[in-house]
This record gives structure tokens, sequence and C-alpha cells, in this order.
């Protein structure tokens, strides 16, 4: 354990004490005595009868480590340990994360102060820790006193946590306080009389990673505003840094992308986040994402066990994660096997071999799992029966080896499940068939060498039904994966589709729900309709399933349906070219929740108003690109060309730059690997044309490059006929690029980068959609600030600092108010102008700053009118521009300009009578009667103009009178 640093004379102590290991800063010493055989001789005895006589409460540990400085014979003990394990781990931690930063200081009492600085923040840490899992308050409380003493942050702040850290300021690191609320990331730091205070808003942050280098082992890189900070020496750098990142991307996402918050209720209110429930949420959302299991599916319990797989005869060691609707499994390596059973599909739960703590669970396709080393098996299968209502399965159905290898679903069965909840009352409306059983219907009897490949596909999925089981709760193995690669059979490729994205959960969940749904938004008229009805004979224009009525029909049923269940989404043009494809091979209502899993699973964000979604994931690949690529990212000048390139990639899977009868093996590996797939394969395209492009002179030679390889991918094995693949067309062509098969492509996409892990390719989201979202600002304030300096006088420095000015108190009015009237209206579909606007109270307290005019008496009645006489629409907000405006008047306006605004202030619109409810506060107007002065009606003022017109104002700068003129006409 670390101990609080108290000094050690060695030159006048007895040798208690042997030297295990040292270096220039730490020595690790071992009790004389303690492990010896003998006992260490006399010496060792001795020590040893000393420490037997003293109480328990003196008793020395037989391991510690003493920081020491050259040339001093002063000693300070930090660590003690119990075990040679424990006190090497300190050590280690130690060598790892202070050694190389003691370099950087220039003298031993600035080593000796930093040394004991951190030794006890890491005591405190663990502290903290501690406190965290009993749940005691007091601890927190006083981390709380101490943030909001320091920082003098309003109370609505909520602190979520904080650690001990260093912070990096130059070269030289400052031992303290790091702390995490709801909208700032705060640093403390008071050693040797230097106060060090940092305050940085989540939003202001454009990037957040974990670094190293050689002096930093491991430290969190954050920057703000071109600066960047370092914080090192966490004692859980990992724990930390997660939740950094979550703060973050929950402060962008509330602030710059309302589309996605609004609905999301858990982190709408401040308030309500805390650590744990930061925590709980990461979880949660893995393992929702990884199992593709609905959004507000919540991850209730975690098991470490093991999981019988009958076709291979062995237990595999992974984890049961269990939810409110789902039990799954996945194997320690996250691909090997997994399972997902819905409890809707559970009959039974039983204790399976108790003496190894077995459960085994039941489901309605006569297929049972059984896991072993449960630990706590008999209280999570009382849990089960409850969760499921399903008791002791039939005895017919215990011998797992058996009934999950003979009695799994067969194929007819799923069939019948999936045309039962296709089946509604509306049958006329709804289309019950995949388009291509319609336009391509297969001929039994004239099998050619290609129609004989597809039935031997066929095949070997049915034998891996039969050994792996069929539907939703099949085992998911890497020979799944291997035939996912080869490509899905046409009859099986639309029900597999829905298996793995999971839009057969959502489907089974919400039975009638697209029927309802077409019957509602069929007639509507918005402007996602207009843009769908324009889009509809552009979609997969050359295949004949949609040259004909049924299946425009059908696409507009869809997308219509899903526009009037997403508004915030409604509808964007690549959604066409996607769900056309997915119509060809899955049932219409089969469509469109696949439809829905892919807009709103995944991929997230892809086709909101700026698809942030794509940028983010577009950014990924170009960071994807430096690390496996390097010589590319050398020969390109200006890496967007990959961001311009591969836009549509992202956008419609490759659909639209690959033949439709390649594009649907791209489909495939989608639906099984999600977005990695579509990288992997974007990255094998580059690396397929490599030499090519680095011939390249600029960017519409590159652009040709990869068009013409997209032309000379096909698919030999395609059974589609002639006359719709669109590859076919081109065989007969020159083309001085060989063909490449689009599975020979992807297998090599597996083969070369198949290593991007999961966690990695969402670690790497999360970080870029910082980046992204602070650029997309970048270019709404580049905007902005030029179309306003053409209306006024100021500098452009000066003008981009008041631009900064004004947005910062935009988000001051956000960051403690849920229902803040400037948050509901942020639309980042508006015109730039228009994206970020203040309220009266928010324009009165930038007055008092900013403006000339400020230390008159009547201050407030002044802003006031001033923001009546800017508000033309009387929506009660005013937006940068007018802001601006004003403002260049007083400062750089003539004499006459700031006369006729004088004036102007002094007749309605802007003129409303002001007196204070409370005659103390003399001209100062509260907030509440600021807003309830800024909202009354033109009219009314009007009227009160009129009944009262001589009336006599004093002029609030000039203290002259000034007669009230009423307009001319």
């Amino acid at each position: 354990m670390w101990l609080k640093p108290e000094e050690v004379l060695l030159k006048n102590a007895l040798k208690l004490w042997v030297l295990e290991r040292s270096n220039q800063y730490f020595v690790l010493q071992r009790r004389r005595g303690y492990g010896e055989e003998g006992g260490g001789g006399l010496a060792g005895l001795l020590v040893g009868t000393l420490d037997a006589v003293l109480d328990s409460t003196s008793k020395v540990a037989p391991f510690r480590i003493l920081h020491q400085t050259p040339d001093s014979q002063v000693y300070w003990s930090i660590a003690c340990g119990a075990s040679r394990e424990e006190i090497t781990e300190h050590w280690d931690w130690l060598e790892h994360n202070v050694m190389k930063t003691l370099s950087v200081f220039d003298s031993n009492e600035d080593i000796t102060s930093f040394v004991q600085g951190k030794i006890r923040g890491l005591i405190a840490e663990e502290g903290k820790g501690s406190f965290v899992k009993e749940e005691d308050p007091e601890k927190f409380r006083e981390g709380l006193m101490k943030f909001e003493k320091c920082f003098g942050l309003p109370e609505q702040e909520k602190l979520v946590t904080y650690y001990s850290c260093s912070y990096w300021k130059g070269r030289v690191p400052c031992q303290g306080w790091l702390y995490l609320s709801t909208n700032f990331l705060s640093f403390y730091s008071f050693l040797l009389g230097a106060e060090i205070k940092l305050i940085i808003s989540w939003d202001e942050i454009s990037k957040l990673e974990k670094t190293s280098n050689v002096i930093l082992t491991e430290s969190i890189h954050v920057c703000s505003h071109g600066e960047d900070h370092y914080f090192s020496m966490f004692l859980h750098i990992n724990e930390t840094f997660l939740l950094m990142e979550q703060l973050a991307n929950y402060a962008v996402r509330r602030l710059f992308d309302k589309e996605t918050f609004e609905n999301d209720l858990v982190l709408h209110d401040p308030l309500q986040i805390t650590k744990r429930g930061l925590e709980s949420r990461a979880h949660s959302e893995q393992f929702s994402a990884f199992f593709r299991l609905p959004k507000e599916e919540t991850l209730k319990e975690v098991h470490e066990c093991f999981l019988w797989v009958p076709f291979s005869h062995f237990n595999i060691h992974g984890k049961m994660c269990i939810s409110e609707n789902y039990i799954c499994f996945a194997s320690q390596d996250g691909s090997l096997c997994s399972v997902i059973i819905p409890l809707r599909e559970v009959v039974g739960v039983d204790k399976a071999d108790p003496a190894n703590r077995g459960v085994s669970i039941s489901t309605k396709g006569k297929t049972a799992f059984r896991f072993t080393e449960v630990r706590d098996f008999e209280q999570l299968v009382a849990k089960l029966r409850i969760k499921c209502g399903a008791t002791s399965s039939p005895q017919r159905i215990i011998n797992t080896e058996v009934a999950a290898s003979s009695d799994s679903d067969s194929p007819m069965d799923f069939d019948e499940g999936r045309s039962k909840m296709g089946q509604r009352d509306n049958s006329k409306t709804v289309s019950t068939e995949a388009l291509m059983t319609v336009y391509h219907p297969q001929d039994a009897e004239n099998l050619d060498s290609k129609m004989l490949k597809e039935k031997m596909k066929e095949q070997s999925w049915n034998i891996l039904f039969v050994e792996r089981g069929h539907g939703v709760s099949m085992f998911r193995t890497k020979k799944t994966r291997d035939l996912v690669v080869r490509g899905i059979p046409e009859t099986l490729r639309g029900e597999l589709w829905l298996l793995f994205s999971g839009a057969v959960n959502d489907m089974a969940s919400n039975p009638g729900y697209y029927t309802e749904l077409v019957e509602k938004s069929l007639g509507t008229c918005t402007l996602a309709t207009d843009e769908i009805e324009r889009d509809l004979r552009r979609s997969l224009p050359e295949h004949p399933a949609f040259q004909s009525d049924t299946g425009i029909s059908a696409l507009r049923r869809v997308l219509t349906a899903y526009a009037y269940r997403n508004p915030q989404i409604g509808y964007c043009q690549a959604m066409n070219i996607l769900t056309s494809v997915l119509l060809l091979y899955a049932k219409e209502e089969e469509a469109f929740w696949l439809l829905v899993a892919v807009c709103e699973r995944m991929l997230p964000d892809y086709f909101n108003r700026r698809i942030i979604g794509a940028l983010v994931d577009q950014a990924v690949f170009e960071e994807l690109i430096r690390v496996h690529l390097p010589q590319l990212t050398d020969h390109m000048t200006d890496m967007t060309f990959f961001s311009s390139v591969s836009l549509s990639w992202f956008l419609t899977l490759f659909i639209s730059v690959l033949p439709i009868e390649s594009a649907v093996n791209v489909v495939d590996c989608f639906f099984y690997d999600g977005i990695k797939a579509i990288l992997q394969l974007g990255l094998t395209v580059l690396d397929y044309n490599i030499e090519k492009l680095l011939t390249c002179k600029d960017d519409a030679e590159a652009v040709t490059v990869l068009n013409r390889f997209f032309d000379s991918v096909t698919n030999k094995d395609s059974p589609l006929p002639p006359t719709v693949q669109q590859g076919s067309n081109l065989s007969n062509t020159k083309s001085d690029h060989p063909k490449v098969d689009i599975t020979d492509l992807i297998r090599e996409s597996n083969e070369r980068y198949g290593d991007i892990r999961y966690e990695d390719v969402e670690s790497m989201r999360c970080r870029n959609r910082l980046y992204v979202i602070q650029a997309l600002e970048a270019t709404t304030k580049q905007n902005v600030l030029r179309v306003v300096s053409q209306d006024v006088k100021f500098s452009p420095s000066d003008l981009e600092e008041l631009y900064e000015l004004f947005k910062k108190e935009h988000f001051l009015s956000c960051y403690w108010n849920v229902n803040s009237p400037v948050l509901q209206h942020h639309d980042a579909s508006l015109p730039y102008l228009d994206q970020y606007r203040i309220d009266c109270q928010q324009f009165r307290v930038l007055c008092h700053l900013l403006s000339p005019w400020s230390h008159c008496a009547n201050r407030d009645s002044l802003a006031l009118w001033t923001f009546r006489l800017m508000d033309e629409n009387s929506d009660c907000l005013i937006n940068f521009k007018q802001f601006a405006c004003v403002l260049d008047i007083m400062y750089n306006g003539s004499f006459t300009e700031k006369l006729k605004l004088l004036f102007k202030l002094h007749i309605p619109p802007a003129f409303t009578e002001v007196e204070s409810l409370s005659p103390s506060k003399g001209d100062d107007l509260s907030k509440e009667e600021l807003i309830h002065f800024s909202q009354l009606s033109d009219s009314l003022e009007s009227d009160a103009l009129k009944s009262s017109p001589e009336k006599v104002t004093v002029h609030p700068v000039l203290k002259n009178p000034v007669q009230s003129i009423p307009r001319r006409p």
C-alpha cells in the first residue's frame, strides 16, 4: 500500500532491512530475516523478536519502498507491502510512470516535493475508490467543496468525479487534482506557493486521446482552441479516459447535435449524470452494439462461465450477458463463438449438473443451451424463470448435447415464423414477397453451372443450420463468417440479413407497427415526401423491379413510412439506393426494419442533415490509411481526397460504385461485421490500386483510376440473369484493368485487415467525432464572419473575438438549463446566421460587458429597448449579425448614426414602459422582469403610446429631454 511520506534517517538506524532493488531515486528493501532460511542468522532472530513483541498496530510490513535523492542522507518511506507481489507492483508502477519524469527537474528539492505530492494523490485516489464502493458521501462532499471553492462555478454545475494526476506545464509536471463535471474539465494545483487553475469546457475540445512519449509513459492529451494540455500519472488511466470521452461526447451532442440528442431521455438532464450511470451506460451501449440488439436494452448482469458447444464437443469460455429481454454469450476473443437468446423464445430454465454449477436454457425450437461454472447459478435460475415466465423444461429436451445438434429449428419453421410476422390485415397495401422472387424466380429444372454453385452454397448453409441451429439463436462462429465472405445464397439473403442485423428482434417486438405507419403516412405531404417522389425513378433504374409500379410503390411506402417514423432524419438521398437493394431480397416489412437497423443502430447519424456519422467514419478511414498505407499518405498532399472519394462508399455501402451483383456481397458482410467490413474493403481497394495512385498527378486522375477498378469488379458466381447484371454490360468492352472477383476482394480484405478490432473502431469513432463536429463549427464561424464583415467596420480579429463571446454566452445558458429557449431553437439545418441566437437576458450580460453605454443609470432599460429593436420577428431571440451591427454603430458609427439609433430606441417597437417591480433595485431589472418586458407585443405598446402621446422620457445617455415622436406614415 502507498504510505504518507515520512522521513527516515538510515545513517543512524539499526540494520533492520536488506536491499532488494535500487535506482537513482528509489530503494526497495526487505525486512531482515523475512523469507530467509534459518531466519537470517543472529541479526534476523533479533529483528524477528523485536517484531514479535510489538503490538498488532505497530507491526512492520516485510517490504517497503523508500524515496531518495543523490547526495542526501534523508530517505522518505512511500510504500509498504505484505508480499513480494504487492511491493513489486508498486515498484513497477514507479519505474513506468515516475522515473522518466523526474529527470526534467533541476533540483533535488523539486524532485522530493513532486514525489511526495504524487504519493499523497495516490493515497487519496485509493481512498476515493473505496468510498465509491461503500457509497460514503463524506469523502465526495469534501471533494465537492474543494471543487466549488477553487473554481467558483454556479452551484448547478454537477461534479461527476475527480482524480489525482499531474498536469504538464511545459516540461515540468504539476501534481494536483483533475475534476470532471457535466460541462467542464477542471484542474487545480497548489505546490510550493505556485497555484495552477485550468478550466476547459467540453464543447471547446477538438482532440481527446491517450498518448505516450519518451518522458510520459502514458498520458491523456486534450486540445482546445489550438492549445495542447497533457495529464499523466493516473492510478486508473483507462477508467479516467473513458469517462472523459463520455462527458465530452455527451456535451457535444447536447449543444451541437440536438437532433440526435432530443430522444435521449437518460442524458437529457445534466443534473442526473453520475459516474456510475455513465459507466453503466457505456457497458450497455457496447453490449447492444456488439449483439445488434435494440438501443433500449440495458445490460443488467454479466457472468463468466463456459458454454457447451455440441458440434465441437467442448466447453468454450466466455461471458454471459443478460438484459431485460435477451441472454447473450460471447467467447473471450469476441469472434470465435456468440449466441443470442431472446427471452421470448425461452420455454424452460433448469439447474443442470449442480456439481459444475450448470444452467440449462431451453427454447421453442427444442434447442437447449448449457452454461457451466456460473457463479450464484441457483439465484440466476430463479431470476431467469421470473423474467421469462418459464418453468422447468420437459425432460425430453434436457439432453443438450443431442437437442442442440439434432432438434434445431428447420429452415421451414423459421420461414413460417417470418410469414406470420409479416401477415397483416392490410395485405393488399403491403407487399408480402421479396421483389427478387417475383422478377427472377429460380428454374429448378434447368440448372446451369452458376445455379449449381448457388445450390452448393445453399447446401453448405443448410448443413450449418443443422449443426449450429437455425434462427435468431443459432451459434455464430468463424465458419459462419467464412460462409458470409463467400456470399449468401439468393434465397437465404433476406432471412440472414434480418438475423445478422438484429432487425428480426425489432420486427418481433413490434407486430403490426409497419402497417400502421403505412396507413398513417400515405397521403402526407412534406419536404421529405417531395424529395422521395423525385428520387423514386432514380433508384436502380436499370433493374426491372423498379421499372414497374410494384417496385416503385413498395419503395415509396418504405421510405415514406420511415420518414414518418423518424422526422429528425426524414429522408436522405442515399436511403433510396439502399432501400431498393433491401426490397430485392426482403419482404416489404422486413426491408423497413432493415432500414431502421441501418439508420438508427449500424450507421448512427449517417442520414441526419449534416451526415455527421459518415464524416466521422471517413475520419476513421483516414486514420486507418495512415496506419496501414503510410506510403499513400506520404504521397497525397491533401488527405481530404479520401473523404471526397469515399463518401458514397460509406453512405451506400458501395452499392453506388459497384455492379449490383457484386454490391450485394458487400452488404452481406456489412450486416454480419458492421462498419468494420466497409473499412476493410475500402483499405483493400486502395491497396489494390496503390501503384497507380502513387503515379497520379492530381485528384481527378486518382478518381479515374478508382472508377476503372470498380468497373472491373465482377461476380462470376452470381445467378442473376445477364439483363440485370451491371458488370455484364461491360464484359465485352476493352479495359486495361484485369477483372477482379468480388469474393476474392472480400476474402483478401479479411486476410489483410481482419485484425482491425470492433473496439478499436468504436474508440476511433468517439475520438474523431469531436474533431468532425469542431470542424463543422469552424466552417459555420467562417461563413458567419464572412457575411457579417461586409456590414460592419470591426477588424477581423475583433469580429472573431465578438463571435466567440456571443457563442460562449449562448452555451452558458444551455449548461445549466434543460429547457433553455436558445437550446430548443438551435437547429444545425438553419442558415449559418441563425444557428446560434441569444435571448434578452444573455444580451443584457453582453451589453454590460461590451457596450460603451453600459455605465449609464438606465443601462438595463437601454439593453431591453435595443434588444426589442433588433428582434424583428418577435421570437425573443437575436442572431450574431444583429448583435454585431448594433455594437458597430455604438463603437464605429458616426454621430448621426448613433443619434438615429437612440431615436429608434424611444419609439415602438423598441420602446416600452419600464418600471422595476422592486423599488430597492432602482433602475436595475430582474431576469424575470427583463424577459417579461422583452415579450410584450408591439400592438400593446403602440396602444399604450397613443393613449399618452405627450409623455416625455429622459434620454439614458445624454440626460436631455427627448420628445417621443410617433412614426411618420
